[in-house]
């Protein structure tokens, strides 16, 4: 019998396993202990962004900055929540390389710019013991999981996002992913420009938000079913909401004479407004 009853298909004298899409325990308890790492990192980043010497790993100015963060790791507390609450693999499994992908761009931050962290806060050793780890069990995780995948070809009566938007999406994905790669290596000409000040350490530390964004939305593009994307989508609802709201909050970061803070902050709204859209047709099929 497999763990969840069923009957594995014999082939000569080897049992072979039918992938059957389930969320095996170890997944749904590496989600369960990364869950509170990520309400802590919520609640000081985005509740208190002014606090970031007192309560943080590194001193974060302005407060926009950790605002951005402390909606990503709520994002993400949300994602891993339904990780553990998941009964099918593929709905959660994309997300996992996006993870994957951004826990890398944190690791080197950290080695990178050492010199920037408060060595005697507890939360010092939090972010390192995270970024040590994460690296190498959320992959690890998702190469585990990832063999009881049931492939999008056997779920026939799936609804599926249109071709066009999978496309659109996933050039999105990449050019974003890209670009976070390039402003990851050379931080300069982000650092120069952005809406907000940014350090060399924090331009970083964001353009691993961004690679987390690409490689996410790049994914979609692997599996056409709108259950692979639908936490995803809601992942990315709440994280863009709470962005919004933080730029409301700290509009006064915000160098209001520079053509960068419109088109970043209106194409998140935009893209806030497209996925709401496309979720609510997408939920109606």
């Amino acid at each position: 019998m497999t763990p969840n009853g069923s009957e594995p298909a014999v082939s000569g004298e080897r049992a072979v396993t039918v992938p059957d899409d389930r969320v095996l325990p170890l997944t749904r308890w590496v989600a369960r202990v990364i869950i509170p790492f990520l309400a802590a990192a919520f609640l000081v980043l985005y509740g208190l962004p002014d606090r970031t010497t007192d309560l943080f790993a590194w001193t974060i100015r302005p407060e926009m900055t950790p605002i951005v963060m402390g909606a990503g790791y709520g994002a993400g507390v949300y994602f891993f929540y339904r990780v553990s609450t998941a009964d099918e693999w593929h709905t959660v499994a994309p997300v996992f390389l996006g993870i994957t992908t951004f826990t890398w761009f944190m690791a080197v931050a950290t080695v990178l710019h050492w010199e920037n962290f408060n060595h005697g806060h507890h939360t010092f050793f939090l972010w390192v013991f995270l970024y040590a780890v994460t690296p190498f069990l959320v992959p690890g995780v998702w190469a585990l999981n990832r063999r009881w995948t049931t492939p999008a070809e056997r779920d026939a009566n799936a609804v599926r996002l249109p071709r066009a938007v999978r496309v659109l999406v996933g050039v999105l994905g990449a050019v974003l992913a890209l670009s976070a790669v390039a402003l990851f290596v050379a931080p300069g000409p982000m650092i120069a420009s952005w809406p907000w000040t940014v350090s060399p350490l924090t331009a970083r530390v964001l353009a691993g938000w961004f690679a987390l964004f690409g490689v996410v939305n790049g994914v979609v593009v692997l599996d056409p079913r709108w259950s692979a994307a639908r936490i995803l989508v809601q992942s990315q609802l709440l994280g863009f909401a709470l962005v919004l709201v933080g730029v409301v909050r700290v509009w006064g970061n915000f160098d209001p004479t520079n053509p960068l803070t419109w088109t970043v902050v209106g194409g998140m709204a935009l893209y806030l407004l497209a996925i709401a859209v496309l979720y609510t047709w997408m939920e109606g099929r």
